[in-house]
């Protein structure tokens, strides 16, 4: 049977287990730090305890850190946002209402939606997304946590990633309720006052009209400044990646669609990034952005890094999670069965995020402590390179225990995979972009024994 990755993103007690509920296999064991993760703090908890059993631990730093850029603060949204992500149910609610019958059912639709998207997928209908029942649990709960997720991250970008004017083109390939153009418009307040034109591509005309309704309720709830229009232009195309646009777009988004592909497709996983890029790159400008999220399990970190590497093969810099151009040292390469290679994902804690969404979760026996994601952010500028004495370095792992090393991390840089022990107890968390002042030179670390990463004491 087709391995069930979605239990590796959720918790489940024994009293929220259905009694049909199906068996699982164990967790993947080559996710960075998991196989310490029982012993490890969440990046949310308190570290002082976790901190204490390495207190004997004398080591030399050889690096200092400069800054620290998060990747999920979510300080970042506003107050006002905030409350509409987090009233994000009462919205939909608005636009397609549920009655009390259908209430009771929909934990039970999340749960079953979730069987479909995962370890049924051979047996899922093409047309999935238009069964009321299916678009309600899908839009209820998965676009929910995806909001939380690309709000995030959007926010968090830096002022420059959205090159964005009046009058421009922008393109969501899989646009499904369109949760990208919504997160967005929740994230990235300066670009409420652009007039821009969405066309947003998908084989489920019912889940577009259903997600413009969504949009525009949030729009309405967070206007722009501006009095000459209240929200962006919505154009939907009934298909897939592939329908013809007749104007070029300055942003180009797919999130959670090439999975999907990828289960359907004979071709290699190399073969697809080849075709989607040359796909993706003749919808856009010469100065156009691209934005690509997928799940964060193996197989589609792998297909991630691979767009990724054809990106840097167009000229094209990585504005974010990648520190470097360099050669990906956890691009997922047979992860899936066994290979040695970290798959590239970042991962924060959902403390935070809306209590009813939580509850939710926890209804459809879905619980979420850690909300996981893989993208990559690309633009057409110059790299930005590294001096000899300063480099640039991603976290992508949650904090584990070394003995003889203290608290570690893995971490991605242009020298390749990293073992991070934070000597200086920094607060650090999974994404991190930490910027460092080299005490050493990069060549001459040892690596660690036994993952092969270079040394890096901070």
């Amino acid at each position: 049977m087709p391995e069930k990755f979605y239990n590796k993103f959720t918790k489940k007690s024994s009293a929220s287990k259905p009694k049909a509920e199906r068996k699982h296999p164990k967790k993947e064991q080559n996710k960075p730090s998991e196989k310490v993760r029982e012993s490890s703090p969440s990046s949310g908890a308190d570290l002082s305890n976790f901190y204490d059993a390495a207190k004997k631990i004398k080591r030399e730093k050889n690096a200092k850190i400069i800054s620290i850029q998060k990747m999920f603060d979510s300080t970042k949204l506003t107050k006002e946002n905030r409350n509409v992500l987090e009233n994000f149910d009462t919205i939909v609610q608005g636009v397609r209402p549920l009655n009390s019958r259908q209430f009771v059912q929909l934990p039970k639709d999340i749960r079953n939606l979730s069987h479909r998207l995962t370890d049924e997928r051979e047996e899922r209908r093409m047309g999935y997304m238009n069964a009321n029942e299916e678009l309600s649990a899908y839009v209820r709960y998965f676009s929910w946590w995806n909001l939380v997720r690309f709000t995030r991250i959007f926010s968090n970008l830096p002022e420059s990633a959205f090159n964005l004017n009046d009058g421009d083109c922008c393109i969501d390939i899989g646009s499904g309720p369109l949760t990208v153009v919504t997160a967005i418009w929740l994230s990235r307040p300066e670009l409420r006052e652009k007039k821009l034109t969405w066309y947003c591509i998908d084989l489920s005309a019912a889940s577009m009209s259903l997600g413009e309704d969504i949009y525009l309720s949030v729009a309405a709830k967070l206007p722009p400044k501006r009095n000459d229009f209240s929200h962006w232009n919505i154009v939907r195309i009934k298909g897939g990646s592939g329908a013809v646009v007749n104007k070029k777009a300055s942003f180009i988004s797919c999130a959670n669609m090439y999975n999907e592909l990828s289960q359907l497709s004979e071709q290699t996983p190399a073969k697809i990034a080849d075709n989607q890029i040359r796909q993706l790159l003749s919808y856009g400008t010469d100065s156009a952005s691209f934005f690509i999220a997928e799940p964060g399990m193996p197989t589609a970190a792998h297909f991630i890094s691979l767009m990724r590497n054809r990106f840097i093969s167009k000229e094209f810099n990585i504005v974010s999670p990648c520190p470097h151009l360099a050669e990906c040292p956890m691009s997922g390469l047979n992860a899936k069965y066994g290979g040695k290679t970290k798959w590239c994902n970042f991962d924060f804690t959902t403390e935070d995020s809306p209590p009813r969404l939580l509850k939710l979760s926890r209804n459809a026996g879905l619980p979420k402590d850690r909300a996981v994601v893989s993208f990559v952010f690309a633009q057409k500028k110059s790299e930005k390179t590294d001096s000899a004495q300063e480099t640039e370095i991603r976290i992508a792992s949650d904090p584990f225990f070394v003995p003889g090393k203290g608290t570690c991390y893995y971490a991605c840089t242009q020298s390749g995979l990293a073992l991070v022990a934070n000597i200086s107890k920094a607060v650090i968390f999974s994404g991190d972009k930490i910027r460092l002042s080299m005490l050493d030179d990069m060549n001459s670390l040892s690596k660690d024994k036994k993952s092969g990463a270079l040394e890096i004491n901070v």
